[in-house]
């Protein structure tokens, strides 16, 4: 009977430990698992910053970028106001009239002032107005040297109509067709006044051609005979 108590009782504490054995295992695989699912949990947003990092390089650049024709019309419209300071500076010096001097200083002075607000427009979108005027205005400067008196007035006043009806074209048409919105303004902004110098030149011409028509001088009279 002793015997069999003792049995039993060993019985009992060998199955108490392998249940014991089993539930550590058991305890011991759900620790990995969950350290699996926390690692497999972390290794997700490693992902995240990488795309988000990415995002910015996908902003549009070339905000200056200019077209063919904005360009064009920058040089032209640049040469045309170095070309009508020279010859404004020209008729202050060779003007034969007072009407046609005052005319060349407020070409200097406006047209000075045209071409500072281009540079401004020009340093904005990385563009370098020229600093030469061209060969084409170049001889129209050293034949308009060698005149003077009413022949500079006249010649010179003619040019400046042609000059700015050519102006005036360009800038009508930058104005409309432009593509660059800060030059489609300036163009715009400009044109009122190359518009007046047009009107106050054909004007000029006008009074120009009148004065320089020839005057017949009265023939001396003999006295009568008696």
């Amino acid at each position: 009977m002793l015997k069999s108590t003792i049995i039993t009782a060993i019985v009992v504490a060998l199955s108490a430990a392998a249940g014991c054995t089993n539930q550590s295992d058991q305890t011991a695989n759900q620790s990995n698992q969950t350290a699996t699912q926390v690692d497999t949990t972390q290794t997700y947003p490693t992902t995240t910053p990488t795309a988000q990092a990415t995002t910015p390089t996908t902003t549009p650049t070339g905000q200056n970028a200019v077209s063919t024709s904005d360009r064009e019309f920058v040089t032209q419209a640049a040469q045309s106001n170095l070309t009508e300071i020279q010859l404004g500076q020209l008729a202050q010096k060779k003007g034969a009239t007072s009407a046609v001097q005052q005319y060349g200083q407020r070409m200097v002075q406006e047209h000075t002032q045209a071409n500072s607000q281009l540079q401004q427009l020009a340093e904005q979108k990385n563009l370098t107005l020229p600093q030469d005027i061209g060969e084409q205005n170049k001889e129209l400067v050293a034949n308009l040297s060698k005149l003077s008196g009413t022949n500079f007035d006249r010649a010179y006043i003619n040019q400046m109509v042609q000059e700015h009806e050519k102006a005036v074209s360009l800038f009508q048409r930058q104005a409309e067709e432009g593509q660059d919105p800060d030059l489609k303004a300036f163009a715009a902004k400009t044109l009122p006044n190359l518009q007046e110098h047009l009107e106050q030149a054909r004007s000029l011409a006008d009074n120009t051609t009148g004065d320089t028509k020839p005057t017949s001088t009265p023939s001396p009279t003999t006295p009568s005979t008696p």
